[in-house]
């Protein structure tokens, strides 16, 4: 009976091991499957920028500021406070922070946001020297310079009083003297049909494909009109005086054509008034913008509602006034006034990457980001008639006369913004 009950007795204390085994198993998993979910929800509150506050003791969420530059490793700052070098990445608490970029040698840049929990905000800058060269690109002598839209092409009136050089020539920008083909085309010497007629207060009208134009001279009131193609060296233009209008109307009907298949991509509430109220409308090189001129005063109406969330903090202007300039961008469906009714829109140029625009004035160049905002001075030496043009790969070319006692006439430069 004895060894009945301790082999009954070893039996329950073996149940009683098993037992607790399987308890302590059990208790270890649930303990190490708790502390992957608390790792992992703190891995994902840290990634959306909750930190946390010793002051209040309590968990906030944070917002992100992205900030990097071209060039690199320049010198960044937030509220006057220096946090760093581009690339950049920091958490701050919500609110609102003025943010400087400086490089030695460039421009600085400021901007001015509202940065929210959860939310990463970027800012990324292009910095321009302060001292940029000059290159010369031509050495012809240019009357009058003509950029020719959506080109990287300019049209060159060259009077220098030289019989084998006095003509027209199309320059192309995209092309260096180092290139094997010559940058310089002249279309047509100006002594094969012209004698005593002065380019200086010549106009230049494009067709809508950019490959002729119709060039106009006006002497003693009356006015005569040649037809140029752009691709033809040394040619003997036409003369369409007679017929000009006609052609005019159909290089201006082949263009509105164009202009509302780049519309077809905006949203339909954007569509009928651009078509019936933006003027001038010069899209970007990636067509998701259009700065324009309104023809009168609308209501431009909200199509993304709520705004996308880290969308340009500017504040908009959706009550177009008639005769100022804007900018919408229709994938953020944001609009922006960048100039009132004094603006010249002709002056107004798209940078090459789509998220900047050059302005003339003041006799100087000047860069802003697509909202008007946080202007650059990017050149303010010579400029001859105010002729400025951005080439695609983000050249700046300049008309101007830098040694007048020697040179009756300016020439094409390159400033070296890059």
């Amino acid at each position: 009976m004895k060894t009945k009950k301790r082999d009954q007795d070893t039996i329950k204390r073996g149940l009683k091991y098993i037992k607790s085994g399987q308890l302590s198993e059990h208790l270890v998993r649930t303990v190490l499957l708790t502390l992957f979910i608390v790792f992992s929800l703190g891995v994902i509150l840290y990634a959306r920028g909750y930190r946390f506050d010793p002051v209040r003791k309590e968990l906030s969420a944070t917002g992100i500021l992205a900030v990097s530059s071209v060039p690199r490793a320049a010198k960044v700052y937030v509220n006057g406070e220096f946090r760093g070098a581009t690339d950049l990445n920091l958490s701050l608490p919500p609110g609102t922070y003025t943010v400087e970029v400086k490089k030695e040698g460039y421009g600085t840049y400021s901007t001015t946001l509202k940065l929210r929990g959860e939310i990463v905000e970027v800012v990324d800058p292009i910095l321009f020297p302060l001292n940029p060269s000059l290159s010369p690109l031509t050495s012809l002598g240019v009357t009058k310079a003509v950029e020719i839209d959506s080109t990287d092409k300019i049209l060159i009136f060259s009077e220098n009083n030289n019989t084998e050089k006095d003509g027209i020539y199309v320059f192309e920008a995209s092309r260096t003297p180092l290139n094997i083909f010559q940058p310089l085309k002249r279309i047509a010497l100006k002594t094969a049909w012209l004698q005593t007629t002065s380019f200086a207060d010549v106009d230049v009208k494009f067709s809508h494909d950019y490959k002729q134009a119709v060039v106009t001279f006006a002497e003693d009131g009356v006015s005569t009109d040649y037809l140029i193609s752009l691709d033809q060296e040394d040619q003997l233009p036409l003369n369409v005086t007679e017929s000009k209008q006609a052609l005019l109307t159909a290089w201006d009907k082949e263009r509105r054509q164009e202009l509302l298949k780049v519309f077809e991509a905006y949203p339909k509430e954007i569509r009928k008034i651009a078509s019936d109220s933006f003027s001038m409308s010069l899209h970007s090189p990636d067509q998701t913008k259009v700065l324009y001129r309104a023809k009168k005063t609308v209501n431009l109406p909200m199509v993304i509602v709520p705004p996308l969330i880290g969308s340009n903090q500017t504040v908009e202007s959706r009550d177009l006034q008639a005769n100022h300039i804007y900018v919408y961008d229709r994938k953020e469906d944001k609009n922006f006034k960048v100039g009132g009714s004094d603006l010249n829109i002709d002056s107004v140029h798209w940078y090459s990457d789509s998220s900047h625009l050059i302005f003339s004035e003041d006799k100087q160049i000047t860069l802003s980001d697509y909202d008007g905002n946080a202007k650059q001075t990017l050149y303010s030496g010579p400029l001859s008639h105010g002729f400025f043009a951005i080439t695609s790969s983000g050249q700046l070319l300049i008309l101007a006369n830098l040694n007048p006692l020697q040179n009756l006439l300016p020439d094409i430069y390159e400033v070296g913004i890059r």
